[in-house]
C-alpha cells in the first residue's frame, strides 16, 4: 500500500503522494492544498465538522465548541482529561484521532487508494529542554494515527522534510539554513549540498510559533481593554491589588481558549467587577465569558497582527463583537515592542543550530524561511542580521514540509 505523507499542523495540516510522475498533493477540501487544523463539534451532537467549515460554523454564530491548536497539547496531561464536548465526554486524543481520521477518509476518497503507512511531521521538538514531555508527545500522536487507522506511521523532522522539498535552491558545496516558523514550534535545518544530495548537518528546534506571537499580542494589546494590568481594590483597607492574570493568559491562548467558559470563572469575574478600579472593562470581560467570544477575540487578534505586519504598518483589533467600536491600534511599532521577547528566542535558536552543526554564520549561503510565521518581519530581519552573506528565499510557506515527507518516501529508510 503507498504510504500518505502528513502535515498535521497547529494551525493547518496537508497531505501528499508520491507517485511514478512524482509529488501529487491531495486536496482535503475544495479550494485549497491545504485546510486550517480547527474542529467544531456542534453543541446538541451531529457530525463533527473540520477545516474551513469549522470556522465558518463558529463565524456564523452555531452553538457548538470550536478548537484549533491541538498539536500544541500533545505530551500534556489536558491531552487525556476527559471533557463534555459536543454531547458527550470525549479527550484531546479523541479528537486529534477524529481529525486524522477524517483526513484519511478523505485522502482515500480524492486519491482512490487505501492508505494503511503515513509518514507524518513532526516539530524537532514539541517541548523546549523535556526530553520525557517529548516523548510523550510523540508518543500521544503515534496513538493517534492508530486510533484513525493507520497500521504504522513513522515521523520526520519538520525542517528536514521542508529542507529536502527545497534543495534545488543551493548549488553543490553551499550551506543552506531552513528556518521552519510554524504555529506552534520553530524548527531549524542546516544542510549541505553534496552532489546534487542534501545531507542534514544539525537540527535544532523551541516550543514557539505563530500561537505565542498571538497570545503576546493580544496580552499587550487587546486584554487591557478587559481589565489585564488594572487593578483591584482590597476587600478590606485601603489600597489596591493588581488583576490576577490567569483568565487573561487563558483568553490569549490558542489552546486553552474553549476550557475557559467555566461556572468558575465567571464567579470570579463577577467578583473582580465588583473590586475593578476599572469596572467597565470588567463587564467586557464577563461578556466574552458569558457569550463565549474568545475565538473571535483571537482572530481578531490574529488579524490585527497580520495588518501590523503588513507593508502599510498599522491595523486594528475589531472588539465590536464585545463593545460597539471598541477597536485597540495596533502598528509596527507596538508589533515589535510586544515580540521582543520571541525575536530574541528565534535569534539564539537559530544561532544555536549553526553552532551544533559547526558552521559560522557566514559561511551560509542560502537562509530558506517555511511555514506560516516565516512570514512575520522579524524573522527575515534576524536572518539577515544571524548570517549576512546569505540569500534569503522563501519556500512555499504551508506545504513544504508536506511535499518533503513526500519526496523523502522516495529515499528509504527514514531516520
Amino acid at each position: 500500500m503507498p504510504t500518505l505523507a502528513i502535515d498535521f499542523g497547529t494551525s493547518n495540516s496537508a497531505v501528499a503522494i508520491l507517485t511514478p510522475e512524482g509529488l501529487r498533493r491531495l486536496p482535503l477540501e475544495a479550494g485549497g492544498d491545504t485546510l486550517p487544523t480547527a474542529v467544531f463539534f456542534p453543541a446538541r451532537g451531529g457530525a463533527m465538522k473540520i477545516g474551513e467549515a469549522a470556522g465558518a460554523a463558529l463565524i456564523a454564530g452555531e452553538e457548538g465548541r470550536y478548537m484549533r491548536a491541538l498539536k500544541s497539547v500533545l505530551g500534556t496531561a489536558l491531552f487525556h482529561d476527559s471533557r463534555l464536548i459536543g454531547g458527550r465526554r470525549r479527550t484531546l486524543a479523541d479528537v486529534v484521532t477524529a481529525f486524522l481520521s477524517t483526513v484519511k477518509e478523505r485522502a482515500e476518497t480524492v486519491s482512490g487508494i487505501r492508505f494503511e503507512d503515513a509518514l507524518s511531521g513532526r516539530p524537532v521538538h514539541f517541548h523546549t529542554a523535556d526530553p520525557d514531555r517529548d516523548a510523550r508527545a510523540e508518543a500521544d500522536l503515534a496513538a493517534c494515527y492508530a486510533a484513525a487507522g493507520f497500521t504504522s506511521v513513522r515521523f520526520m523532522a519538520e525542517p528536514e522534510a521542508a529542507a529536502l522539498s527545497s534543495h534545488g535552491l543551493g548549488a553543490t558545496g553551499e550551506i543552506g539554513l531552513v528556518v521552519d516558523i510554524g504555529g506552534g514550534t520553530s524548527d531549524f535545518s542546516v544542510y549541505r549540498m553534496e552532489g546534487g544530495r542534501l545531507r542534514i548537518l544539525a537540527s535544532h528546534g523551541i516550543r514557539l510559533g505563530g500561537t505565542d506571537f498571538d497570545e503576546s499580542v493580544s496580552l499587550s494589546h487587546a486584554m487591557p481593554e478587559l481589565g489585564h494590568g488594572s487593578s483591584l481594590r482590597r476587600e478590606i483597607g485601603p489600597g489596591t491589588l493588581p488583576m490576577p492574570n490567569a483568565v487573561y493568559v487563558d483568553l490569549a491562548t490558542w489552546s486553552r481558549i474553549p476550557f475557559v467558559y467555566t461556572p468558575e470563572n465567571r464567579r470570579e469575574v463577577a467578583r473582580m467587577a465588583r473590586l475593578a478600579t476599572e469596572p467597565e472593562k470588567l463587564d467586557r470581560l464577563s461578556a466574552v465569558l458569558q457569550e463565549e467570544l474568545g475565538h473571535e477575540l483571537a482572530f481578531a487578534v490574529e488579524h490585527g497582527k497580520i495588518a501590523a505586519n503588513g507593508p502599510e504598518g498599522a491595523g486594528i483589533i475589531d472588539m465590536g463583537m464585545i463593545e460597539r467600536g471598541l477597536a485597540p491600534a495596533i502598528t509596527g511599532t507596538s508589533l515589535d515592542k510586544a515580540l521582543e521577547s520571541h525575536r530574541a528566542e528565534l535569534a539564539k535558536a537559530a544561532a544555536e543550530t549553526l553552532h551544533l552543526a559547526g558552521i559560522p554564520p557566514e559561511s551560509v549561503g542560502t537562509v530558506i524561511l517555511v511555514g506560516g510565521s516565516s512570514l512575520m518581519r522579524l524573522v527575515a530581519e534576524e536572518a539577515r542580521r544571524l548570517c549576512p552573506a546569505a540569500r534569503i528565499e522563501r519556500s512555499q510557506a504551508f506545504t513544504a514540509v508536506v511535499d518533503g515527507l513526500a519526496l523523502a518516501l522516495a529515499e528509504e529508510p527514514v531516520a
